[in-house]
């Protein structure tokens, strides 16, 4: 089958690897129709190298149709069509149970420390292979995959393997009052779709903050505030006072994470670490690893006293420096994490109707053959051609 694989630093390519097999009697194929690029694919494009090998298939945002089931599959019949989640769950060990999915004690990668493994995302997240390809193997073929109707196109579910249940996350984490206020930034994929929710679910203010003008003008006209944090440059810190009662949001939505802009040490660190022997890059990625912070800085700096900041950027340093001082003294809360994906598609699936009204049918700005994944990568880390969500057809 064709895959879109990692092949280094800032380069990956469309090749034939083999296809997927059955393993396990509760493992099902599914034929995949489309898949997503996500922001978190860009951490390995640019920064995670050091846990990749040449060849690793890459993507975690897929719906497909099931090509074949095992023989411990009942809930599902080939033909039938699925969005598969991010995160690998198994649905009934205690951390599913409490709705911690990200958590599952069954497919924790106990190798790094880390939580469940991910589809697509390097050895820290037990390197399974992705779904930016023809074909994907899933295994808890009873508890993972998310049934949903024939009928629609694509894009009116897809978002449900991550777009959906992390923003939907964000804002829950977020805990906006009624008729209160949340800051996002970064208007990706994410940070625009967490603006959407957020207004949905009753906030009176949302301002999105981002120096692409074309995200910018993508959130305003869904009534979002927007801000260019380059032109207003100091200024920033009081233009969203001046829309929040000069306290500040009663929540701040950090959706850009570990490669926000500004914060030049760290990334020439990153780059340096890239050239660096993947053994030794590794040992210093995981423990001395630091993050470019400016974004988490801002969100504490602008969220009112007693406010929340909602993490759902993705960091990875271990020696990130927090302004702890500042946080303690505004008594804030900080809730972060990998999303649920499962513990949100109840809420979410209502919400997929005609009536559209979190804009998911028009979305996506860019819809590609696999082919085309290469150039794609390359215009979305750049943030070309107004891109912020791209498709994949196989």
């Amino acid at each position: 089958m064709k895959a879109v694989t990692w092949q280094g630093r800032r380069k990956v390519s469309v090749e034939t690897v083999p296809d997927p097999v059955l393993q396990e009697p509760t493992d099902v194929i599914v034929r995949i129709t489309t898949s997503g690029l996500c922001g978190s694919d860009l951490h390995l494009y640019e920064v995670l190298g050091p846990f990749l090998d040449p060849g690793d298939v890459l993507g975690h945002e897929p719906i497909g149709v099931v090509e074949e089931a095992g023989d411990g599959v009942h809930r599902l019949r080939p033909g039938q069509r699925v969005v598969v989640p991010f995160n690998l769950s198994c649905g009934t060990c205690a951390m599913c149970a409490e709705g911690l999915h990200s958590q599952c004690e069954t497919t924790q990668v106990h190798a790094y420390g880390t939580g469940a493994a991910l589809f697509g995302y390097t050895k820290l997240y037990g390197q399974v292979p992705g779904a930016q390809a023809e074909y994907l193997r899933v295994p808890f073929g009873n508890t993972l995959p998310i049934p949903v109707p024939d009928g629609p196109p694509d894009d009116r579910f897809v978002y449900l393997s991550d777009v959906l249940p992390t923003a939907w996350q964000a804002v829950a984490y977020a805990e906006v009052p009624s008729g209160g206020s949340v800051a996002v930034l970064g208007l990706g994929p994410i940070g625009d779709m967490a603006c959407r929710i957020a207004l949905l679910r009753g906030a009176g203010t949302v301002i999105g903050i981002d120096p692409v003008a074309e995200r910018r003008l993508r959130a305003a006209a869904r009534g979002v505030h927007v801000l260019d944090p380059v032109e207003l440059d100091s200024q920033l810190v009081d233009a969203v006072r001046d829309l929040t009662d000069g306290r500040g949001p009663d929540a701040v939505i950090d959706a850009v994470g570990m490669e926000a802009h500004g914060a030049p040490v760290a990334q020439t660190l990153h780059t340096l670490v890239a050239h660096l022997p993947d053994t030794l890059a590794r040992r210093l990625m995981r423990r001395f690893g630091v993050d470019r912070l400016s974004a988490l800085h801002l969100a504490v700096e602008l969220v009112r006293r007693g406010g929340t900041v909602s993490l759902v950027g993705v960091y990875g340093g271990a020696a990130d420096p927090m302004p702890l001082l500042v946080m303690f003294d505004k008594q804030l809360r900080l809730r972060m994490g990998q999303a649920n994906v499962l513990r949100w598609v109840p809420d979410l699936l209502p919400l997929l109707s005609d009536d559209d009204p979190l804009g998911v049918d028009d979305f996506a700005t860019h819809r590609l053959p696999l082919a085309q994944a290469p150039e794609a990568y390359e215009m979305f880390q750049t943030k070309r051609d107004g891109a912020v969500k791209v498709l994949f057809k196989p």
